[in-house]
C-alpha cells in the first residue's frame, strides 16, 4: 500500500535539499536494485515495486524488506526515469568516511565537475580501476543526483565519496605527489606514476581552478592528435587512470 503522502515524499527526493534533510536517495531499475539487495541490503529503507517484479523474486530474497506493491501508473509518478523500470528503492546515504581507505594507492580529486552524467561515469570508472576514494569540491554536482545515480550504476555505494574544500584537503596532504590534468602537462604516455598520489580532474569547460592547480607537483595531459577542442571529463578520467594504474 502506498499513500499520496508516500508519493510526494519520494518525488521530493529528486531535490538535493530533501535528500540531505532525510539522509536518503533513490535507486531504481531491476538491475541496480538487484545489486543493491545482493551487496548492500542494510541500506534499503523501502522498496516500491510492481507485482510482476515481486512475483519474479524468490520469496526469501525479500524477507526483512519493507515492500509496497504498486501499479504502473504509480510507478510513473514516483520514478525519476523517463522509462520507469519495475522497482524503486529508497536508500540510506552512506555516512561520509572519517578517513580514506589507506590501502588505495590513488585518490581522485574532482574540481567543480558540473555534469551529473560525467560524475556518474567517473564514479563507475574509479570502481573499475579499484580507486575507492573520491574527494569532490563543494561546488561539484551532488553524487546522489538522479542522473548521477543512474550513470554510476551499482558503483555508487562501493566508493568513498567526500565533499569539502579541496585547498584544505591538499594542504593536509603535504609531501604527497599531486598530478593535475591540464592541456600543457606532461604526456601520460611518458610517465610511470607510483602511488600513493592524488590525481586532480577539473571542470568540463574551465579545467582546474588556479587555486587548486597551485598545489600540483606535476601537470599531466592526454596527447591530442586530432582537432577536438577538449575531452569529456568522464572519458578523460578513464584514459588517465588506464595509463596510470598498471
Amino acid at each position: 500500500m502506498i499513500t499520496k503522502s508516500d508519493v510526494k515524499y519520494i518525488q521530493s527526493l529528486a531535490h538535493k535539499k530533501f535528500r540531505e534533510e532525510e539522509g536518503v536517495f533513490v535507486i531504481e531499475g531491476v538491475k541496480m536494485v538487484g545489486e543493491l539487495i545482493d551487496e548492500f541490503p542494510e541500506t534499503i529503507v523501502h522498496l516500491y515495486a510492481t507485482r510482476h517484479w515481486a512475483d519474479e523474486k524468490n520469496h526469501q530474497e525479500l524477507v526483512g524488506f519493507h515492500v509496497s506493491i504498486i501499479d504502473e501508473i504509480t510507478l510513473e509518478k514516483i520514478s525519476q526515469l523517463k522509462t520507469p523500470n519495475q522497482v524503486v528503492a529508497v536508500v540510506k546515504m552512506p555516512k561520509q568516511p572519517t578517513q580514506e581507505n589507506a590501502s588505495n594507492r590513488f585518490t581522485l580529486l574532482l574540481d567543480q565537475i558540473q555534469d551529473p552524467g560525467n560524475l556518474g561515469t567517473i564514479i563507475r570508472t574509479c570502481d573499475w580501476f579499484g580507486i575507492q576514494n573520491i574527494v569532490c569540491s563543494l561546488d561539484t554536482v551532488d553524487a546522489y543526483n538522479p542522473k548521477t545515480v543512474q550513470s554510476a550504476k551499482g558503483s555508487l555505494l562501493r566508493i568513498n565519496i567526500q565533499y569539502g574544500e579541496l585547498s584544505a584537503y591538499l594542504s593536509s596532504k603535504k609531501g604527497m605527489p599531486v598530478y593535475a590534468a591540464a592541456l600543457d602537462g606532461t604526456s601520460i604516455h611518458n610517465m610511470d606514476v607510483e602511488g600513493p598520489a592524488i590525481i586532480v580532474i577539473g571542470n568540463e569547460a574551465k579545467g582546474i581552478s588556479k587555486e587548486i592547480l597551485a598545489f600540483a607537483t606535476q601537470k599531466i595531459t592526454i596527447p591530442k592528435f586530432g582537432k577536438a577542442e577538449s575531452l569529456n571529463a568522464g572519458i578523460a578520467t578513464a584514459i588517465i587512470l588506464s595509463n596510470i594504474i598498471k
